[in-house]
């Protein structure tokens, strides 16, 4: 259960990584705890196997998301792998002003436009980590090991997932994935740790 935090504003955790380096996993697993929410982000991509619209993505056609996006309803976008990726503003912003926190799974290039986001309360909320696979043939075998991508798409993601990790540096925190469990106990140290950031209590 989602609890209104009225002694503070809710925190927006931001977590990009590479797909296969666990940041999806580590989001999912907590909001499933009931601690925070997580943003649903809208996406042109066709869903995988077993993906539901509304609870993995909001899935849009191209013609759609770019109406909304014309239309200023995004926090962010970006387009990776072919496909237009984007968080809507109602997703984030009347959380956040009710004291709940947020989780953003997002890449490189959409946590840059929230960084740089001029709203107030976003500046007030924004927390950024990037997840580290703990190497290439590791992150390889990850995304060889889904089953649901052909080999040109697995050699596309590596090639974007080489890239995506030479931004690590513009992040405030930075985890070296191991295993999920230990990734798990130190995602949530930050969380604990952001909490009680000063800066957030109101009054």
């Amino acid at each position: 259960m989602i609890r209104r935090m009225s002694a503070r504003t809710g925190m927006l955790l931001v977590v990009s990584g590479p797909s296969g380096s666990g940041k999806t996993t580590l989001c999912r697993r907590l909001a499933d705890s009931g601690d925070v929410r997580y943003s649903i982000s809208c996406t042109t991509r066709p869903p995988r196997p077993g993906e539901l619209d509304g609870r993995d993505y909001h899935f849009l056609g191209r013609a759609d998301f770019e109406t909304r996006l014309a239309a200023g309803d995004f926090l962010e976008h970006a387009e990776v792998h072919g496909n237009l990726y984007g968080s809507l503003k109602s997703e984030v912003l009347s959380h956040l002003d009710a004291g709940v926190d947020m989780v953003m799974d997002i890449d490189v290039q959409g946590a840059a436009q929230i960084r740089n986001c001029a709203d107030p309360l976003i500046r007030l909320s924004f927390v950024d980590l990037f997840v580290m696979p703990p190497g290439e043939e590791e992150l390889r075998a990850r995304l060889s090991g889904r089953n649901t991508d052909s080999a040109e798409v697995i050699a596309l993601r590596m090639t974007n997932a080489l890239d995506e990790m030479s931004h690590w540096h513009e992040y405030s925190y930075l985890l070296l994935s191991s295993t999920r469990e230990e990734d798990y106990a130190r995602f949530l140290a930050l969380v604990t740790a952001e909490r009680m950031r000063a800066s957030r209590i109101q009054g």
